[in-house]
């Protein structure tokens, strides 16, 4: 069993900007996949951004392509994994997910594909 944690969620204004992170408890180097998904009130989950941790390549949503980054850091044993988000909008709103995949059939980037997901963390963005 793997456990998902994630940080850094808070309240910003229109063009802000705000870093999640999300540690794992175990098994890190044998994910096949990491990434974030986000729920607002009344809204189903929608993928925001996955990475193929094979290669690295990673898939954003296009509400969020040249505002939101997904990385790893490789050089902390824990193996974080980050959202970078830049010039948030109010739409943006939502709690966010972190999630990860062993097999090749959860990472499609699918919220309900993941194999673990965390309890998340809530992000507010005012106008």
């Amino acid at each position: 069993q793997v456990q998902l944690v994630e940080s850094g969620g808070g309240s910003v204004q229109a063009g802000g900007s705000l870093r999640l992170s999300c540690v794992a408890s175990a098994y890190t180097s044998s994910r096949r996949c990491v990434g974030w998904f986000r729920q607002a009130p009344g809204k189903e989950r929608e993928g925001v951004a996955n990475m193929y941790t094979r290669n690295g390549t990673v898939i954003y949503t296009d509400s969020v392509k040249g505002r939101f980054t997904l990385s790893i850091s490789e050089d902390i044993p824990e193996k974080p994994v980050y959202l970078q988000m830049n010039s948030l909008k109010p739409e943006d709103t939502a709690m966010y997910y972190c999630a990860a995949g062993y097999t090749p059939a959860s990472c499609t980037g699918r919220p309900g594909d993941y194999n673990y997901r965390g309890q998340g963390t809530q992000v507010t963005v005012s106008s």
